[in-house]
């Protein structure tokens, strides 16, 4: 199983913010930035080397909202990308892990994710990403 970091994604009610800082102060160039409507969120892109920086900017009350409202902005998660995520899921439950997603959800282009509670993982929010082929 080949594993390795995606995006790290930030939490912030102010995108404009992240922008100036991550595009303008730290020079990294904008993949993409996009409404996500059936996540009720506002994302942007960042290429840091192999990865990405992600800031996610709620659009209605949901769960990123409610993390930014209980800790303040900040990192929110860690995206690992797998090249299996139907077989690290099944692994993963087997060995006991609680999942947020039992199941991969598919954004539009085609990428499949899932949530791995951070009660399993050392306290931190785990998404997982199988790209498409």
């Amino acid at each position: 199983m080949t594993i390795k970091i995606n995006h790290i994604a930030i939490a912030t009610n102010d995108m404009g913010a992240g922008v100036h800082f991550w595009g303008e102060l730290m020079g990294l160039p904008l993949d993409k930035k996009r409404i996500v409507e059936d996540e009720g969120v506002e994302v942007a892109y960042y290429r840091a080397g192999d990865a990405h920086v992600e800031l996610v900017r709620p659009i209605e009350d949901n769960g990123v909202q409610r993390f930014i409202d209980k800790r303040g902005a900040g990192i929110h998660h860690l995206c690992l990308e797998v090249d299996d995520i139907a077989a690290t899921l099944a692994h993963l439950a087997q060995a006991g892990a609680r999942l947020l997603n039992e199941t991969p959800k598919q954004h539009p282009d085609g990428t499949q994710f899932a949530f791995i509670h951070p009660q399993s993982t050392g306290g931190v929010l785990i998404e997982l990403y199988q790209l498409p082929t």
